[in-house]
């Protein structure tokens, strides 16, 4: 995948404010501090992932459920130690 593909780091993080401050905090501290470093498959990933709903990806970040999806479950993996 071409990272000209990603939509604009602006759009990401208007789409990483979802009204759930817990969720906010760790979707947006996760895009400002380590988005950019991403390898291009993580950063796709990171997109595809903000369009499940609300709940489901607090409850992931907060440990609660557990992805079934390897690489998803990663990913999360990575913001739970990075946030």
């Amino acid at each position: 995948m071409q990272e000209s593909a990603l939509p604009p780091l602006g759009q990401l993080r208007w789409q990483c404010r979802r009204g759930m401050l817990e969720l906010d905090y760790v979707l947006l501290g996760f895009l400002d501090r380590h988005f950019e470093s991403l390898p291009i498959e993580d950063k796709h990933l990171f997109v595809r992932m903000l369009d499940f709903e609300d709940q489901l990806l607090l409850d992931w970040v907060m440990g609660n459920v557990v992805p079934s999806d390897n690489n998803i479950r990663r990913l999360v993996a990575l913001m739970q130690t990075r946030s």
